[in-house]
């Protein structure tokens, strides 16, 4: 039997297990001592019933790269982010713990280390009310950005004019419409029946996945793995993204302002 979950489906609320996103076959964590992640997904589903699929998704997977980006900076450069990546430390050795990488590593495992925090801004993100404040007048923008400090655990947050993710969003992307999945099922050949889906890991993707193992065990930089995982590749290169030759170019795009910031620094 197949089950094909949609987009805002990531914990078993029921067994208390994380199921997404996909990822190689590794059963995901139980999630008994980690109970703010389970609620995490109840408010998602909350997001996704006041503001529908489209916003949520596109708010949610924004959020993921957004703390993904936080995670790989240096604490020095950005003290109020200290607290959340010690906590998402926290959590990434718990489902992943060092030299067991073999074993348990997954890309899937570090999306549920920053899933709350992800949770908690995706609800300013996906909200039209919140999204034209950010994209209003410096008064209208101050209190977006005390409200999504605050989430953060940094109520001092301004946007900054460099290696600032948020600051990115404002700037090009709060006043577009959601960016939409790359794909649907629907679109896919054969998609009524489910007989063309394969469960198998091929060799190409047992491969990839060992590099991944080997590169993590060596340098432990989570937030790198997010950000190059297929997830998030919809927000990591949009529409109206300025077309770059490497996926890591983009990735550097993505956290870089170019006039309301910049002008500042």
């Amino acid at each position: 039997m197949f089950r094909i979950f949609p987009h805002h489906r990531y914990v078993c609320t029921r067994h208390q297990y994380w199921i997404g996103p996909p990822d190689i076959n590794h059963l995901g964590p139980h999630l008994e001592i980690f109970p703010d992640i389970v609620a995490a997904q109840r408010r998602h589903l909350r997001l996704v019933r006041r503001h529908g699929w489209a916003a949520a998704y596109d708010a949610v997977l924004t959020a993921f790269m957004i703390c993904a980006h936080l995670w790989e900076q240096d604490p020095d450069d950005n003290p109020g982010m200290a607290l959340n990546q010690a906590v998402w430390n926290v959590r990434s050795f718990v489902f992943i713990p060092k030299n067991a990488e073999r074993e348990t590593f997954s890309a899937s495992r570090l999306f549920a280390a920053i899933y709350p925090e992800a949770i908690s801004i995706a609800v300013l993100l996906g909200s039209p009310a919140w999204r034209r404040l950010a994209a209003g007048d410096d008064e209208q923008l101050s209190r977006f950005t005390a409200a999504i400090g605050w989430r953060l655990g940094d109520p001092f947050y301004q946007p900054r004019g460099e290696r600032d993710p948020i600051a990115h969003w404002i700037e090009q992307d709060c006043w577009r419409p959601p960016s939409a999945p790359p794909t649907t099922f629907a679109a896919a050949p054969g998609h009524r029946r489910p007989g063309h889906l394969d469960t198998t890991v091929t060799r190409a993707n047992r491969e990839r996945h060992d590099k991944a193992v080997l590169w993590f065990s060596r340098k432990r930089r989570p937030g790198q793995v997010i950000l190059h995982h297929r997830t998030v590749h919809p927000v990591v290169i949009r529409e109206w993204s300025t077309p770059m030759e490497q996926f890591a170019g983009a990735i550097w795009q993505s956290q870089r302002t170019t006039d309301r910031f910049r002008a500042a620094t």
